[in-house]
């Protein structure tokens, strides 16, 4: 697949693959309060497209900004960097 532009890429954790050819990742970032200069983690959650359906709950995955998939979809999944333990 080519690329244009220099799009974000985020890592984040599968916390929901119910859907079909969608996963839910939840990205995690450090920000550093304004006055008492401590870092705080600050969550976000997005929708990403996932073609083979290959990801799981618990996956630590690579997400690639991407043009609209639908109403929710604004990236896809590019890459598995770990995969959950599964008893």
């Amino acid at each position: 697949m080519k690329t244009r532009g220099n799009k974000r890429q985020v890592v984040g954790k599968v916390i929901s693959d119910k859907m079909d050819k969608t996963v839910v990742v939840q990205v995690e970032r450090l920000v550093k309060h304004s006055l008492y200069k401590k870092y705080i983690k600050r969550q976000n959650k997005f929708t990403a497209h996932d073609e083979n359906n290959e990801c799981q709950i618990g996956d630590k995955v690579v997400i690639t900004e991407s043009r609209p998939l639908s109403k929710m979809k604004r990236w896809r999944v590019s890459g598995i960097v770990e995969k959950a333990v599964s008893l």
